[in-house]
């Protein structure tokens, strides 16, 4: 399963980073894809880190303030969120792509397994 942690209340201009981690099976091989869901509206797609080399996508929302990066040895996939706004809280999602490629990131369809979510709020 993944599990995701690290959401909670950041201010306006924080940062904070979310953990993706996987048990039961290793993420090396996968492309990870994070999503966020906010009150109301559809889940949409975040970022995602390529299976092979690492290659990463975002957002227009998010580029240049987010982060995706991956940790084999510890199995686990991370995004650092800095310089935060209101609209970045959501609920955040990772979830796996077997196929190892971000090609089609965005669309929810590309991925099998997915995490629980953890909150990300920000205010002040």
């Amino acid at each position: 399963k993944l599990v995701e942690s690290g959401g909670g209340l950041a201010e306006p201009g924080g940062s904070l980073r979310l953990s993706c981690a996987a048990s039961g099976f290793t993420l090396d091989g996968y492309a990870i894809g994070w999503f966020r869901q906010a009150p109301g509206k559809e889940r949409q797609a975040v970022s995602c880190i390529s299976a092979w080399d690492d290659r990463t996508y975002y957002s227009d929302s998010v580029k240049g303030r987010f982060t995706t990066s991956r940790d084999n040895a510890k199995n686990t996939v991370y995004l650092q969120m800095n310089s935060l706004k209101h609209e970045d809280t959501a609920v955040y999602y990772c979830a796996t792509d077997r196929r190892g490629s971000c090609k089609w990131y965005y669309l929810k369809t590309q991925y099998e397994r997915w995490g629980q979510g953890t909150q990300v709020t920000v205010s002040s």
